[in-house]
């Protein structure tokens, strides 16, 4: 798909590819760039590597800052052609690519992560060249830094393919040739997948392919770019959970069978000091709004998706006051399981299904905001965990359903 090419070097094999996707990251692509050249010649000087820029031909000068950036690792430049935009799109070049050179080992790096460092490649990397196929990253995060992961991508991919990969949308990760391959062989890339949805698309995929898997610790809280205008957090959240429900369907015969969820191996753990993530603000007030008037709005869909019993249920949350406001747990997995059944038989058109599902995101985020308003960051993990036994416990109702359509 590549239309356009920078390879200065030449070069035309490597073992090791670090692949950094961007769109208009001008100001930023240096860091992670520079840090990627440090990491790969101190800890795996031996081998041969590129670093890869795969970008959506930003035309803020991305490219060149990226060419300018001082390193002794080769780089190349990778381009989609015109206006064609999504992350996804970058990540399809790149993995062409690495297939292209014959990489043994793959990374991918956020553009716009500040906090990365040469451990970043170690851990990222390292566990590639000790037969893991697939290495999930594990930050040090706040209690409200990804409350879509914690709320739906999280517990619902955990109780479907029994793995449990805490940041299966973290958009830094590493992969052995031979997973790289079956991604670029796989033929479900839709536009979801070529944009946001595609970090979701490569864990589950991963994990459907039953290849060894691992979370790498990587210390440092991730610090990015806060969330720009064209990163809509509304398409953001089709994309992800959409890609979830499109892979419901062709991996059925897989999830069917997952009863419980079982750990992943754990690397770099004790390897360098341990920051405290920054706070997150959270608007209850939005989130608040988003429910009650997306609730009354949207009752009539909610009627048809939802089965009586959980409509019933639901209609007793939205009578709760703002103060007193709690969203069960096993109301809202039998809530989820509902909308990829009708999602499944599409119920009603798939987009407005995913729009009509994100006042209810936002009224299980407000009671999880509430709910661990008072809690420390490793008690917050232990009330995750709990929400995900019961998406786990709950999966027979999800079988049931999906039968039923």
């Amino acid at each position: 798909m590549k239309s356009i090419e920078d390879n200065p070097q030449g070069i035309t094999e490597a073992e090791i590819v670090v692949g950094i996707p961007s769109y208009n990251e001008a100001d930023r692509i240096a860091r992670p760039t520079g840090q990627a050249d440090k990491g790969l010649r101190r800890y795996f000087g031996e081998r041969s590597s590129v670093i890869i820029n795969c970008d959506n031909n930003s035309p803020d000068g991305t490219r060149q800052a990226f060419m300018d950036t001082a390193t002794e690792t080769p780089k190349i430049y990778l381009s989609t052609p015109g206006d064609v935009r999504g992350k996804g799109q970058n990540i399809r070049n790149l993995l062409e690519k690495a297939v292209e050179l014959k990489a043994k080992a793959l990374v991918v790096v956020d553009a716009d992560v500040t906090s990365v460092t040469p451990r970043w490649i170690f851990n990222l990397v390292g566990p590639l060249f000790e037969d893991f196929d697939y290495v999930a990253p594990l930050y040090v995060r706040h209690k409200y830094d990804g409350l879509l992961n914690s709320n739906i991508v999280y517990p619902l991919t955990r109780a479907l393919y029994g793995r449990r990969v805490r940041q299966p949308i973290g958009g830094d990760f590493g992969f052995s040739g031979e997973l790289v391959q079956a991604f670029v062989e796989a033929d479900a890339w839709t536009d979801a997948v070529d944009n946001f949805g595609v970090d979701i698309w490569m864990t589950t995929v991963a994990v459907r392919h039953r290849s060894s898997v691992i979370q790498s610790f990587l210390g440092m809280p991730k610090v990015h770019r806060a969330r720009s205008s064209q990163n809509d957090p509304d398409m953001v959240f089709r994309n992800v959970v959409g890609t979830v429900f499109d892979l419901m369907g062709p991996f059925h015969d897989f999830w069917k069978d997952v009863k419980w969820s079982r750990p992943t191996a754990l690397f770099g753990f004790g390897m360098g000091e341990v920051e405290m993530a920054s706070p997150v603000e959270v608007d209850s007030g939005v989130l608040w709004e988003g429910f009650s008037a997306g609730v009354h709005a949207k009752w009539e869909i909610y009627e048809r998706v939802l089965q009586r019993a959980s409509s019933a249920k639901l209609e007793e949350v939205a009578g709760l006051p703002k103060d007193g406001f709690e969203f069960p747990i096993a109301l809202w997995a039998q809530i989820l399981y509902d909308f990829a059944s009708a999602y499944r038989g599409a119920v009603v058109p798939r987009d407005e299904l995913l729009d009509v599902l994100i006042p209810l995101y936002q009224g299980k985020a407000l009671s999880f905001v509430r709910e661990t308003d008072s809690m420390n960051t490793q008690q917050v993990e232990e009330f995750i965990e709990d929400q995900c036994l019961q998406f786990e416990k709950t999966k027979t109702y999800l079988l049931e359903r999906w039968v039923q359509g």
